[in-house]
């Protein structure tokens, strides 16, 4: 088995990987044609490129969001009981997390500024298994989806937490960013 690097892009190829051939009724990531193909935000040169949206119909666009932080009991006592020494964690790392999601495009290169309709990011307390956990769900008329809006959404507001808390635990583990879904556009995803 021998892995190539491409040049100029970084991309590790192996050599004995047997692609498998890409067809119109499949998700684009269910394939792999061996080039760049697939990846919209590569050229045929393999240089990245901010996608030309501007033929795309706009069409109402939907995408939730999860992800977790881990922490010690006490950590989630004091969040619950609104004792933290910065004051009310879940109130602040939902404000994060909606400010996050509008500065998307600040923060990820290639995505385009999208004018958000409605971002919501819950917070729900996993006492057994002490942790938080970070819905956000994101919403905007346009030509591309909100899904890299609400997964930066939840990384900010689980990041928040762990600002606000990290005197009492450095130890938190954020886990679990997903996307759950996404509605509009080309087609509806829905993970397992």
């Amino acid at each position: 088995m021998g892995l190539q690097m491409a040049p100029r892009h970084g991309v590790l190829r192996s050599s004995n990987v047997r692609p498998r051939p890409c067809d119109d009724r499949r998700e684009p990531s269910s394939c792999y044609d061996g080039t760049m193909n697939d990846l919209t935000h590569f050229d045929a040169q393999g240089q990245a490129h901010m996608v030309d949206v501007g033929g795309k119909a706009e069409t109402r666009r939907t995408a939730v969001a999860e992800g977790w932080i881990r922490m010690q009991p006490a950590t989630l006592a004091r969040i619950r009981e609104g004792s933290a020494a910065k004051g009310d964690v879940l109130g602040v790392a939902r404000l994060a997390a909606i400010m996050a999601a509008k500065r998307t495009s600040d923060l990820i290169p290639l995505c385009h500024p999208i004018a958000l309709s409605r971002v919501a990011a819950e917070f729900t307390l996993d006492e057994a298994g002490s942790r938080v956990r970070c819905e956000v769900t994101a919403e905007c008329t346009g030509r591309t989806g909100v899904e890299m809006e609400a997964l930066t959404a939840v990384q900010v507001g689980l990041l928040t937490i762990y600002d606000m808390c990290k005197a009492v635990d450095r130890g938190m583990v954020m886990e679990g960013v997903r996307l759950l879904e996404k509605r509009g556009g080309k087609s509806d995803w829905h993970s397992d």
